[in-house]
């Protein structure tokens, strides 16, 4: 049986980056919308949240998550679950982010 890569919260991390809110052009990692990453042997768990609870976006953010996690190399299995506690808030925008979006 070939050996799999084993996969790192960092690759996970930079997965992350390639996945934008089609309304704001930061990415989902960048505008503090993940809350928790688990990865355990190839199995990945991604906790995030959306800016507003109603955001219409949802679903296909948290697709487009789950699909580019599941390209990467070495995971088997993806799953995004959307909480709204603690409720997303700007001050959760990295340095990154904020520079992206002008606010300093």
């Amino acid at each position: 049986m070939p050996e799999t890569k084993e996969v790192s919260l960092d690759d996970i991390k930079e997965a992350l980056r390639d996945v934008y809110d089609p309304e704001i052009p930061v990415n989902v990692l960048d505008l503090g919308l993940v809350y928790d990453i688990k990865v355990n042997e190839g199995q990945v768990y991604v906790q995030m949240t959306l800016t507003a609870p109603g955001c219409g976006m949802g679903p296909y953010i948290a697709q487009n998550a789950e699909w580019r996690i599941a390209e990467v190399e070495g995971v088997l299995d993806v799953e995004v679950d959307m909480v709204f506690d603690p409720p997303w808030n700007a001050e959760m925008i990295t340095e990154d982010g904020k520079k992206l979006l002008g606010i300093d």
